[in-house]
């Protein structure tokens, strides 16, 4: 087009975009081709139109490879970055493989699933937990939500999951259990003076429940320490399993005599016990609404818990515009008829 121009129309220029516009998507080694080329046929319009050693073309041909030059090397540097944000995500699905492992989709007569949605678009985990563990008479499932974020709430939640993975199936009673998952919670704060230089370590605590579920009976036992109370769903109808006499958050029970006080519920067969944190039931929608998970966990007409937690998933989403205020953790656990393979 510039070659076909009349003798006053000078086109070529218009040549720098296609190296800046080859950055911004291709690697170095095409955004310098493509430079290369350009700088080729800026010299092709400057030996048909007049002759390289003109002023004008010379100057066009010398700053459009500096300019090629310049965004090869932000190519460079953006394809750079760009490896390096692959391996950080690499290691935090592999982090989050080792501290919060999936579910098992069929555990002895239970089937189960889990769900984690990051509050941080990047994040894959944070300070919600979950976690099973088989013993010799039944199940059980810890949910857990560590206060604050980043990388000390991971670090809470790691320390936590490891205390009741390795102490789940070694102590025989519920409340021992979870007297040692305070001990693991609260032995950070042992340390002189920790105090006095950080105040948020008065506020260091986890909100947790823990069920027993055995394999051989419908009695479901529960210890919550100041989390959001489970839901039952039993063919439609929804209950909340709520204590009678709940314990405070982890590291916040030491002051408290005998704090764990266990409580049964029934659960039959073909029902499902819905866990979640605080992240759930505090979303909200445009009108500043918390999301209504009860009832709309008893809208749910599916089969199974994969099903209902995909349907809460898109819902919550739904309802919160996408975007969520918190990290949110959902685990659904029914119970099999043993008839059922």
């Amino acid at each position: 087009m510039d070659i076909l121009a009349p003798p006053d129309v000078h086109l070529g220029p218009f040549l720098v975009a296609a190296p800046a516009i080859t950055a911004s998507f291709a690697g170095p080694r095409m955004t310098a081709l493509v430079g290369a080329l350009a700088v080729l046929a800026q010299g092709t319009v400057g030996v048909i139109r007049t002759s390289l050693t003109d002023l004008n073309h010379t100057l066009q041909i010398v700053a459009l490879a500096l300019i090629s030059v310049l965004v090869t090397f932000l190519a460079h540097v953006r394809e750079r970055h760009e490896k390096q944000l692959i391996q950080l995500r690499w290691v935090a699905q592999a982090a989050q493989e080792v501290v919060l492992r999936p579910l098992p989709r069929r555990i002895g007569p239970l089937r189960l699933a889990s769900v984690y949605l990051a509050a941080e678009a990047e994040a894959q985990i944070g300070g919600d937990l979950y976690a099973t563990a088989r013993t010799t008479h039944g199940t059980r499932v810890l949910i857990g939500d560590v206060r604050g974020k980043g990388l000390e709430a991971i670090g809470d939640a790691a320390r936590l999951l490891g205390a009741f993975r390795a102490a789940a199936h070694r102590q025989p009673e519920l409340p021992a259990l979870v007297a040692f998952l305070e001990d693991a919670v609260s032995s950070d704060l042992d340390t002189p003076g920790d105090w006095e230089d950080d105040m948020e370590e008065l506020e260091a605590f986890t909100t947790a429940v823990v069920l027993d579920i055995p394999d051989h009976a419908t009695n479901v036992s529960v210890i919550n320490c100041g989390h959001p109370p489970p839901l039952l769903w039993a063919r439609g109808d929804v209950h909340e399993l709520g204590v009678r006499r709940p314990a405070p958050p982890l590291g916040l029970t030491g002051h408290v005599e005998n704090p764990f006080s266990v409580q049964e519920f029934t659960v039959a067969d073909g029902d499902i016990i819905l866990l979640y944190t605080d992240g759930v039931t505090e979303a909200r929608d445009g009108k500043g609404d918390f999301y209504p998970l009860a009832d709309r966990l008893a809208a749910w007409s599916g089969q199974g818990p994969e099903d209902l937690l995909r349907y809460l998933c898109d819902d919550l989403l739904t309802y919160a515009g996408r975007t969520l205020g918190d990290d949110a953790a959902l685990v659904a656990i029914e119970r099999v008829a043993a008839s059922e393979p």
